[in-house]
């Protein structure tokens, strides 16, 4: 198949809206295949984790590139390089800011990928041949590409329209009045923030409400509300209004820049903490619950709970850092020192757990189980009569 494009939008072409449309439906597409190919792969793997049919699990990814290609023909191939040329005009036109660069490496990797996709797709092969499933292998990477990357060149596109300026500005005198007006209110407590996003030009906006004897007003903050020097830029009735005033949300950041959402690497295997908790239960020796503990503490490739723990904290102090705001460095400091504690904790699980291992003792032999479900009488036998009540005598006719 030969993959065409269309001119740039105009009198002859599809609008910005309709090519961003275009690459939204894509992406949505391809949630549902991961989605689905998800369920198709867990159910190749045990309850660790552990692939244990290889060959449905390379049947579900084989599905997986042959629907994701289906996709991009339905809906991506006809204007994906249009779509291209609209978002790079649009970024030409902003104003400059950190992410620009960012943004325009983004759209050259994009454009990368879809000189490869229709390079590759111009290739005929047989239908259904393996020949068809080596070529929808390759093109995987480059479809994950747009799904993963495409929302910066519609958020792009989207832009084509205006929308990247505030329409109702305050002057500087308002500007300075409601800003202390905020400012009092933030020290008494009652500046309620609500929503946070960057426009275009890479400053962040912020909305919240400003409440003063019983009553509200929402404002639009410009800056960090954390350290001083932010400024109110606008007030508004409800937030509706203020998001049809204020500029645009830019797409958000994300944490780390090499991640992709359908290219994860494979699950490895883990031990749950019900799973150890069981086995303390069901355990008879010291080493049975000796050995659940270290499960917990284990580290490398199949690390147990507490491992993960400590790293699941010490991620999401990354999180709160690279917000770049003085709430987020002081959140991300907390965090960093509960790390720190759960590392702390782990040696301590650690050493108790070979301790109690080293005991080499078993359960004493009068903790004997309860039965669950007590013998019945034969069907022939009548029931024992019941014991007479204590403290009534008996009575006699």
């Amino acid at each position: 198949m030969t993959v065409t494009s269309t001119p740039p939008p105009g009198p002859s072409g599809p609008s910005a809206a309709e090519l961003s449309n275009a690459a939204g439906n894509f992406r949505i597409r391809m949630s549902a295949i991961d989605r689905e190919t998800d369920a198709a792969l867990d159910s190749t793997r045990d309850r660790h984790g552990r692939t244990v049919r290889p060959g449905a699990a390379e049947a579900a990814r084989a599905r997986r590139d042959k629907a994701a290609v289906e996709a991009y023909r339905a809906h991506l191939a006809p204007h994906a390089e249009a779509l291209l040329d609209v978002a790079r005009l649009v970024l030409d036109e902003l104003p400059p800011a950190r992410h620009l660069a960012g943004w325009r490496a983004v759209l050259d990797g994009l454009s990368a990928s879809t000189s490869e996709i229709r390079r590759v797709l111009d290739r005929p092969v047989d239908p259904g041949s393996g020949e068809e499933r080596a070529q929808h292998a390759v093109l995987w990477p480059h479809l994950t590409v747009w799904a993963d990357h495409g929302y910066i060149a519609c958020n792009l596109a989207d832009q084509r329209d205006g929308g990247r300026h505030q329409s109702s500005p305050l002057t500087d005198e308002e500007r300075q009045k409601w800003t202390e007006r905020a400012v009092a209110a933030q020290r008494r407590g009652e500046l309620e923030l609500t929503e946070s996003w960057y426009a275009a030009d890479g400053q962040p906006i912020t909305l919240a409400y400003l409440v003063e004897d019983d009553d509200s007003t929402v404002v639009a903050l410009r800056g960090d509300p954390g350290v001083p020097g932010w400024q109110v830029i606008g007030h508004y009735t409800h937030e509706y209004e203020a998001g049809q005033d204020l500029p645009a949300p830019v797409p958000p950041g994300v944490l780390r820049p090499d991640h992709s959402r359908y290219n994860r690497p494979a699950p490895a295997p883990e031990m749950s903490l019900q799973d150890l908790i069981r086995d303390v239960i069901e355990g008879r020796t010291a080493g049975d619950a000796s050995n659940a503990l270290l499960g917990a503490v284990q580290r490398g490739f199949a690390a147990g709970p507490m491992i993960r723990l400590q790293d699941l904290l010490e991620r999401s102090a990354q999180f709160a850092s690279a917000l770049e705001t003085a709430q987020g460095q002081q959140i991300a400091a907390r965090l960093s020192t509960l790390a720190r504690q759960i590392e702390f904790l782990t040696r301590e699980v650690q050493e108790a757990a070979e301790d109690l291992g080293a005991t080499v003792a078993v359960l004493p032999p009068h903790r004997t189980p309860v039965l669950r479900a007590r013998p019945r009488p034969a069907v022939d036998t009548s029931p024992p009569v019941p014991p007479p009540v204590a403290g009534r005598p008996a009575r006699h006719r």
